[in-house]
């Protein structure tokens, strides 16, 4: 069980918040709400790591002190979190002049004190078509990836943006890659252009994506999903990467108190550390959960899917040829299984639902009693390109027989 965090976000919500707890470390709560927990297995070859690679705080635009961002993250059972800061977007710095762009960061991790959670440097190159924003993850100091321009007086953040543009976006990534960081292109459906529903991949991240300096892309972000962010992870051989991107409270937007949840990535790691999750983004082993919906490549998705669905039980009682099959399903998804086999199901129609941290019983018609059974579903839920499900085959090796 992941170490969670007491938190103080519900006292903040009705005012009865001390806000000098906002500078404190991050506690451990006497009590954890396994509801809430984001939750999947590890798979036969990799630790699942849950990441949020896209938040942000009162350092830019986000409205929330970086600590509360730790807060959140341990109280959902995150392993790793990034503070991406845009690095030309800074609305609040009139109010909270902050000269050193690791400061959120820095605040961030000596908040985690010695919490279990992986806490990401990182930042937001913040520009219009046809780079758009992209973010940078295991940087090293975020002070280099812009010019040191000074402010305008009164402070404008419009007339600040505009003055950081001095520093050419390529220019921002190059400096991010110089210090090995991971890049990748956010909800790249805001800064695309279309012809014919088709969106345009512009040369800038082409060339980039082909020289090994953009990594991955956002296929979701916050509250959409992209079909073509999707095929464009796949044209370019870019990981995939989904995020909260959340700049208010993730209670708010997300309400994990009545079900909801941000959407993550999860990345297929070596083991549990920060070299071994960034060397698993270098190798695109990620998968994003948005909503009830998994998405990645095939290989992950095999991989997650064997370790999150299994045949617990197979057997036969009484007399008829009814075979019922224990599934166990140890994900936190509502997995939604189209039946491929030349089997009918006594009980259910041909598409089932194996609930979230359940065991699901299924009753199958057989011509004989069968030894053994190989099912195959598909599906419907997992998708490894745009509107294909995944495919997968649930065994049972030896079936009893009940008197």
């Amino acid at each position: 069980m992941r170490i969670i965090a007491r938190t103080i976000l519900c006292l903040i919500m009705t005012g009865q918040a001390n806000p000098i707890l906002a500078h404190e470390d991050a506690a451990v709560p006497a009590s954890v709400n396994e509801q809430r927990l984001i939750q999947f297995p590890d798979t036969a070859n990799y630790k699942t790591l849950v990441l949020d690679p896209h938040t942000h705080s009162s350092f830019s635009d986000g409205h929330v002190w970086p600590r509360i961002r730790v807060e959140e993250a341990l109280r959902d059972g995150l392993d790793a979190i990034a503070i991406t800061e845009h690095l030309e977007w800074q609305p609040h710095m009139g109010d909270l002049p902050h000269p050193d762009r690791n400061r959120a960061y820095q605040i961030a991790r000596e908040a985690n004190g010695d919490n279990p959670l992986m806490i990401i440097a990182g930042s937001e190159i913040t520009r219009e078509t046809p780079s758009g924003h992209i973010n940078a993850l295991f940087i090293t100091d975020a002070n280099k990836m812009l010019l040191p321009i000074a402010a305008p007086e009164p402070f404008d953040p419009i007339e600040y943006y505009r003055r950081m543009h001095q520093f050419p976006e390529q220019d921002a990534v190059d400096a991010a890659v110089e210090q090995e960081a991971f890049l990748f292109w956010n909800h790249p459906w805001w800064h695309t252009d279309y012809v014919a529903d088709i969106p345009i991949i512009p040369e800038f991240h082409r060339k980039n994506a082909a020289n090994g300096k953009i990594q991955g892309i956002e296929i979701a972000n916050g509250f959409n999903y992209s079909e073509q962010a999707f095929q464009m992870a796949l044209d370019l051989d870019l990981a995939v990467i989904g995020a909260s991107d959340v700049h208010e409270l993730i209670d708010w937007d997300y309400k994990p108190h009545e079900g909801g949840h941000r959407p993550v990535t999860l990345v297929l790691a070596e083991n549990a550390t920060a070299d071994s999750l960034r060397e698993a983004l270098f190798e695109h082993r990620t998968l994003v959960w948005f909503n009830n919906l998994l998405l990645g490549r095939d290989a992950e998705m095999q991989e997650l899917l064997t370790a999150a669905l299994t045949v617990t039980a197979a057997n036969y009682s009484g007399e008829k040829n009814l075979l019922n099959l224990d599934i166990e399903n140890s994900s936190d998804v509502d997995f939604q299984l189209y039946n491929n086999s030349p089997f009918t199901f006594s009980k259910n129609p041909n598409q089932v639902t194996i609930k979230q941290h359940a065991k699901t019983t299924l009753v199958l018609r057989t011509p004989t009693r069968l030894s053994a059974i190989d099912l195959p579903f598909s599906v419907l839920n997992a998708l490894i390109a745009p509107g294909q499900p995944a495919q997968l085959t649930l065994s049972a090796h030896s079936i009893d027989i009940i008197e």
